[in-house]
Formats: C-alpha cells, structure tokens, sequence
C-alpha cells in the first residue's frame, strides 16, 4: 500500500509569506511522488503552482488551519504529515495540531524534523538554553509572558533593547525600544498577537549573517550557502540587500560560522533544512546567533537559486528516511547531494516594496518586514551584481546613482543616512558622489566599508562618463564591466540608447553566457541555468538542438498587482510549449517563482527583464518572445522589442499598443460605436485644470502603463487634483496621466476569455472602462 503525505501550504499570499512557498510545496511534491509516495495538499490559494492539476494526488482548498485540516486527516488516514513547505502558518497549524492531540489520535507522524525541534526553535526560552548546552551563544534575553514583567526584564538587560514576538511571521511585532515608554508600545502590541515575547538585548549595528544548513537522519550536515546583509543588524532580512556568498568575512569567521551551524542543527535535532541567522561585532568578532528558522523561508529559495543545490527537493526527500548520499545531484547528474556548493560568481538579492500605494505609510524600514518580493542578480562582480538588481526592481532605477538624487544638498542627503529607507542605496550612492566620505556615511549606516567602498567605484565610473569627451570603447567596456546600462550611460552622455548600443555592437563589446552548475566547474553540468556579464572572457558553451525555440518573459518581481498568478502563467506556458515540441527558454529574475526553477525550462536566464538584456539574449537564441504571460512588466516590452527587431508571439505589438494607450483604444471604441465615459490625457497641471472642467468631478486619475492602479486616485476637487499633479510630476515627463470620468455607482466584473485572433474585448451596454489583450483580469464597469 502507498504511504500518504499530507503537505500543508502556505495559504494566502502576505507580506513574509509569498511565492516562495509555492517553489517548495512543489518542489516537495516532485520529490515525494518520484519515491511513490501520494499526496495530499491542503492550500487554499489558487494562484499557486502546487495546487495545478497533474502534482499533488488530492488538493483541498482549506484553511490553513487545525480545525479543518483535522477533518482532511480523518478523511484521508495519511501516514505523515509535512510542516516545513508551507512557512509559519503550516508551522502554527502543525503545533496546534499536536497540541491539541489530534495527530496522536489519527495516528499520524510529523516526517522530517521533529517536533520537539520546532518547539524549540519557536519558544526563546528553550531556544536559548539548548544552545547553551553546547556553548553556542545567543543575545541576552528573557521571555515575556505579561505587560508587567517588560520593565524589569528591560531594566536588567539595559537599553537599547529588541522586542519580538514568538510565531510570528516576517518579525510582526517587533521593534527596538530606546525607553520604557517605547517599549510598553512595542510590548502591547506584540502580546496582542503572540502568546509571549521576547525581551532582548539589542545587536543594531552588527553585521547580519545567513546560513542554509542540511541535515539526514544519519547525521551527515552540511552548509548549503551562506548570505551576508548588507544593512546591519536591526533590519529585517527581507528588507535588507543580501549577498551570496558573504564577503567581508575572513577565513576565521567563516570557519566558526559554519562549525556553529552544524553544532546547532545537530543539538536541535532537525532533518532537512533550516536558515541560522548570526550577529557578528563588526570589530571584536563576537558572534551570536539571532534565530533559527526549522523550516523553508524565503532566504532558503534565495540560497536554492543562488547556488543551484534544489533545497526543498533535498529536504522532502531527507522526510521520508532519505540520506544526502543516497539522493542525486540533479545539477551534474554525476555526484550526489552529499556536497557543499562551491560558486564563482556573486549573487546579489534586492526588496521591492510597494508603499507608494498607500496613504500615509513611512518609506522606513527595520525589524518588521514591508517588501512584497525580492529580485536576485547573478554577476562576476559587485559592482555589475548590484547596478543589475537596481534596474530588475522596475522602480525607474537604471542603476544606483539616479539623478533624482544627486543633485541633494549635503545636509539634506547627511540626515537621510541616519535613517534606513526604501531608498537608502541610492541616498548613499548620491551621497558618495557628492562628496561625503565613506568613514563618515559608515558611522551613519553601519553598513560595512567593504561595501561603500565597491559603491564608490561605480560613483567614479559614473563620474568618469560625465567629464569625458569622447566616450571611447575603453572607458565604454568598462562602464558595462561595472554594470551601467546601455540606458544609464545614453542618459549620462545626453544621447539616445540606440546610439549606445550601436556603438557597442560596432565595438563587439557583447556581454557573455555563463552557466550555474554548483560545483564552479569541477563537473560538467547537465543543465542550462545560465546568465550574462561582462566580466568574463568567453561564454561557456551550450548544446545544439534542432527543436523550434520560443522565449518566455517571466513577471519580474512580486509586487502588488504581480504575483505568483503570473507564475503559474509562466510554467503553464512553458509546460505546454514543450508538449508541443518546442525549446522553450525561461528569462526571469525573481528567486521565489517556480518558473525560475533550472529543471522548468530547457534554458533558464536569471536575468534582466529590460529591451537591452532581452535583445542580448535574442541575439544569442534567435527565439522569437512570448510577452503575455508575465503581467504588465514583459507586457510594456512588446512594443519596443517588436521595432527592434524581435518578433512576437500571440497578439501582435500593435493591438497590445492599441489596448494600453488611452488614445488609441478610444479611438477603437468610437469606431466600434461602443459608449465610453469622457477622458482626457495631460503632462502638465495647467492641462489638467483645463480638461476637468470639460469631463466634470470626480474624476479618475492614473498614468498610462502602469499595473494594478498604481498612483491612480479618485480626485473629487481641483485643490486634490493640484497636489495630486505635483506629487506624480516626475511620472508625467515618461508617461501621461489619463483623466477619467468616475463611474460612481459602477459595477465592476472580471471575466475572462481568449478571441481567436488573441485579443480580449468584454463590453457591458453602456461603458467599457479597461481591456486587457493578456491573459488574466480584465476589468469592465457599467452603469
């Protein structure tokens, strides 16, 4: 008889759980059902890739929770159960489960690491003395059950201090209090949503250090990656950049970091995976570790796409009673995955946040998370790596120095360090180039030198662009090898790209194909994950195929409006073209997507999702591009990509153009006699006044090209609708703002539908509003 697993999801997406999860419940189902195992999954969200006819043998859309997945359980017998693919609610609904009896009473065992270690890892005070046993240290602190303990407990550790609630998820709740008053805010609001807290001293300013730990049942560990914070201590992870593998640490370091990791899976007893997080002084080289994550994370997905070793594929197979050197590595086909990954190049991750959305939201950032995803660069240096993972955001950055800030005052850009933000790399790059000295921006950041240091050296390519006279193929082959953009140095020499990259293909300044294989060359690898740079001398080669090839643009990363629905286009999209015959090659640049996974497509691009990589990438595939299926970010690509050259699958440039630009598709709907509401397109405040008083308030506001209502308001008076214009001024020089009669009143329904010469067009009798020729939502609101 088969055995039965039942796997539980994430549930829906949030800030701290996102599409990470979806990579390793699937991931964890390839590996169960290769070993025979059925599964049955409990995860309510439809977006996902898990819950995709054709992986798990039984999905319930459920809550996430004890009371209902009891009732899956007594349905379904299973023999085990998997609490680490699904993030902090699996791991919340696995406690309660246990604690409340009933896995005892269907007789069902928790598989892989065992609960005592999660409880471990979950409760600070357990936490902390377990480690202790075998002298691994931890920040003082003591756990917290009621609001009249907080004062003494903080009196005793002496402030600064950090608060933390336990099982939380992405540091809900958490703070650093400066005085009593500070912390009986942060303690309030943590016991609201937590059971207990933990009172901590605070380690703001010391360097932050991530490591992926494997360990079987045999006891055979190994590290798996290791991932230093740029932003210190005292910023969430999943709001700091990271870098893989670390940099600044010396021989010493690493060697203990790593001895501290195995001592402390080892004394926890987890089998699988789980992410360390350690507190190094940045001069006396005191370490203490932070937490202990006993499950998958968004840092494990990083490390995954980072180093190439698949680590939720590794851990559900170490659930089941696997060992390390019984399990193959899929990257070379010739070892197995008893090995620590060697790489020879650098990973940078990046956030992305969407506050921009919201009313009255402070672009700070510090122990409790606000981005909504991350991008991952792949590089041979840095400075290439960092200026690559600024422009993956598509937050208008074409690289770290934007020339919205440099043009700051001193004083101003001096109190902006002080402070971390959503936009504290380009304030320090700004700040580089106007002057202030690296000494004095460390003292302000704590942000290692090593670090500012590489910053300072784009700063002065960047400098270098702007006082040449000619720009020679020298000084031009440098500044790509530090990672400015065709874009980035068109706009510093005040020329048109084209003309940029016409100078560079007359050069034959190209960048080269490297591949990721985990083993920094010591064994072939069997599979195409592949990347771009220019710090190389030659492109590593890639086997022929006589199949038809096609190239998909994945989403970028996940913001709001662009999540993983766009993923599970994607791996649709490449699953079915490969049924079909074709070679399909993936180019995407989020860490947390199936789509991204090495095994999805026949050749997977970590890059870019810009006109100029893309075209990098053409020139080298000759596949034509697949747009629609990764949202508004390779939907924007279409136009600019058709013109250049690259031909376009499914609905043509044109009609994409015709559907996105406000003007065009009126033009459509008045030849097509189909009513529209009264709408006009301005570029200056001056305008705007002038056609409100035509179309009449309220009016809808929004620019052009934009996904998911960002910046749009509803604007009900001139005096709103003139600071609305001057807050999205700089929007208004690359793209127009459409004014729109507000419907008020209106019904809005999505439907979807496919017409035979790709387009989709809903109409409702009196207005349509929106029309999307891409796959996914279209919205039409009538009276």
């Amino acid at each position: 008889m088969k055995q039965t697993v039942l796997l539980l999801g994430s549930g829906a997406l949030k800030i701290g759980e996102a599409g990470e999860f979806d990579y390793s419940g699937s991931q964890a189902i390839k590996a169960l059902k290769e070993e025979g195992v059925r599964v049955i999954l409990v995860n309510p969200n439809i977006a996902t890739i898990q819950t995709s006819e054709g992986l798990a043998d039984e999905i319930y859309f459920l809550p996430v929770t004890a009371a209902f997945v009891e009732k899956v359980i007594a349905k379904e017998h299973p023999n085990g159960i998997l609490l680490s693919f699904g993030g902090q609610t699996a791991l919340n609904c696995g406690i309660d489960l246990y604690r409340q009896g009933i896995l005892k009473k269907y007789h069902v065992s928790i598989l892989g690491t065992p609960i005592s270690a999660i409880l471990a890892t979950e409760d600070r005070k357990e936490f902390v003395e377990k480690l202790a046993t075998i002298g691994v240290p931890t920040a003082r602190g003591k756990t917290v059950f009621r609001m009249h303990d907080i004062a003494a407990v903080a009196r005793d550790i002496g402030y600064p201090v950090m608060v933390r609630a336990g099982f939380a998820l992405g540091g809900m709740g958490s703070g650093i209090a400066t005085n009593l008053r500070e912390l009986e805010r942060l303690a309030q609001n943590a016991l609201a949503m937590s059971p207990q807290i933990v009172i901590e001293q605070s380690l703001f300013g010391w360097k932050e250090v991530e490591y992926e730990v494997v360990r079987d049942k045999n006891d055979n560990c190994i590290t798996v990656c290791n991932m230093e914070n740029l932003d210190p201590v005292g910023i969430h992870t999943g709001e700091s950049i990271v870098v893989a593998p670390s940099q600044t640490l010396n021989d010493s370091e690493y060697y203990r970091f790593r001895q501290m990791s195995i001592q402390a899976i080892r004394m926890l007893g987890i089998i699988g995976e789980c992410n360390i997080q350690f507190a190094i002084h940045p001069t006396s080289g005191e370490i203490l570790v932070i937490e202990v994550n006993a499950r998958l994370s968004r840092s494990s997905a990083l490390a995954s796409k980072a180093t190439g070793y698949p680590l939720a594929y590794v851990a559900a197979k170490l659930a089941i009673g696997k060992t390390l050197p019984e399990i193959p590595n899929l990257m070379t086909g010739q070892t197995t995955a008893f090995f620590e990954p060697a790489i020879d190049y650098i990973v940078v991750k990046m956030p992305r946040w969407d506050l921009d959305k919201f009313s009255r939201v402070e672009n700070t950032i510090g122990s409790e998370m606000k981005s909504v995803g991350e991008v991952m660069s792949i590089a041979r240096s840095f400075e290439e790596a960092i200026q690559k993972a600024s422009r993956m955001l598509h937050d208008g950055y074409a690289g770290v120095i934007d020339p919205l800030f440099v043009g700051e005052k001193k004083s101003a850009l001096l109190n902006k360090l002080t402070h971390s933000t959503t936009i504290r790399l380009f304030t320090i790059c700004s700040a580089i180039y106007r002057g202030i000295s690296i000494d004095e921006i460390y003292r302000r950041t704590n942000i290692d030198r090593w670090f500012l240091y590489k910053l300072q050296n784009i700063v002065s390519v960047y400098k270098e662009l702007e006082v040449a006279n000619h720009l020679d193929t020298a000084l031009l082959l440098k500044a790509k090898k530090f990672g400015f953009s065709d874009k980035q140095i068109a706009d510093i020499r005040k020329v048109a790209e084209k003309v940029i990259r016409n100078k560079r293909s007359l050069s034959h300044i190209r960048p080269f194909t490297k591949r990721i294989d985990t083993m920094a060359g010591e064994f072939p690898a069997i599979t195409n994950y592949l990347y771009c740079t220019y710090n190389a001398t030659g492109s590593d080669p890639l086997p022929a195929s006589n199949k038809p090839r096609i190239m998909a643009l994945g989403c970028g990363p996940y913001s709001i409006g662009t999540s993983v629905e766009f993923d599970w286009c994607a791996v649709n999209t490449v699953q079915t073209l490969k049924k079909h015959g074709y070679e399909v090659i993936m180019v995407n640049c989020n860490p947390e997507t199936v789509s991204t996974d090495f095994d999805i497509s026949d050749r997977l691009y970590f890059e870019e999702l810009s006109q100029e990589r893309i075209l990098d990438i053409y020139a080298a595939e000759h596949a034509p591009c697949i747009v629609s299926v990764g949202g508004q970010v390779s939907n924007n690509l279409a136009f600019p990509l058709a013109v250049a050259g690259v031909p376009i699958v499914g609905t043509k440039p044109a009609n994409i153009y015709r559907a996105e630009h406000r003007k065009t598709f009126s033009n459509l709907l008045d030849s097509l006699h189909i009513p529209q509401p009264e709408w006009g397109e301005v570029r200056s405040l001056e305008s705007a006044i002038k056609k409100v008083q035509r179309i009449g308030f309220p009016i809808l506001v929004r620019p052009s090209f934009v996904l998911s209502g960002k910046a749009m308001d509803v604007i009900h008076n001139e005096k709103d609708l003139v600071s609305y214009v001057q807050h999205h001024q700089f929007d208004l020089i690359e793209y127009p703002m459409v004014m729109t009669k507000f419907l008020t009143g209106a019904l809005e329904f999505d439907l979807d539908g496919v017409a035979q010469v790709g387009k989709q067009l809903v109409w409702a009798p009196n207005f349509i509003i929106s029309w999307f020729p891409r796959r996914l939502r279209l919205c039409t609101h009538f009276m």
